[in-house]
């Protein structure tokens, strides 16, 4: 379980191919509090961690995973966004994150502020999901607020320090995203499916 509250931005330093399944060596000054097995969020998909050291740490994505999500186009150099999972004796920032990508979406644009950016992205409403206006929307791996909710979008804001701290600043137009939705709103779905269809 996690927050969508980031810790760290990675940066992948190797790509391993094994059958159908990749192995990231990821650089991270998380690395030397890491140990094998531990649950870690990248771009917002619970990976675990099958080797560690004092600098990286190596995970694997299996095909079901780089299928569903953003993981298979990451290249040597790109930043990851990574949080461990949450600790049940602190602070509950952010909202409930599974770790489990629902699907991914599309950039359609980046709008530069005075002080912030709106990023706008898109997803196909066919898999049923939904985003609800000023509810909780997780992008990447990041909890965040959306708003301009559509059956088939919506807008984020983001503030400087998330912007400088995660791979944000990387996102361009047409770049695909990894998204989680709010996990309340996929339960209601569920048991109401009928209001889905009115939204």
């Amino acid at each position: 379980m996690f927050t969508g509250i980031i810790e760290s931005a990675g940066e992948v330093q190797h790509i391993e191919k094994s059958g159908t399944n990749l192995t990231f060596t990821i650089i991270s000054p998380l690395a030397a509090e890491l140990k094998v097995d531990q649950s870690l969020s990248h771009n917002g998909v619970c990976l675990t961690v099958v080797e560690t050291d004092a600098s990286q740490y190596k995970v694997t994505a299996i095909q079901e995973t780089l299928s569903k999500t953003n993981l298979g186009k990451l290249k040597i150099g790109d930043k990851v966004n990574l949080e461990r999972c949450m600790q049940l004796n602190g602070r509950f920032d952010g909202h409930i994150v599974q770790g489990h990508v629902d699907q991914t979406g599309i950039c359609t644009s980046v709008i530069a502020e005075d002080g912030s950016w709106l990023f706008d992205f898109e997803y196909d409403p066919a898999m049923g999901n939904f985003t609800v206006e000023k509810g909780s929307i997780c992008v990447n791996g990041v909890s965040l607020t959306a708003f301009n909710s559509r059956r088939n979008g919506f807008r984020v804001a983001i503030i400087p320090y998330t912007y400088e701290h995660t791979n944000f600043h990387q996102l361009q137009k047409g770049d695909t995203i990894n998204l989680e939705f709010d996990i309340i709103g996929k339960y209601l779905m569920k048991m109401i499916p009928d209001a889905y269809r009115n939204l």
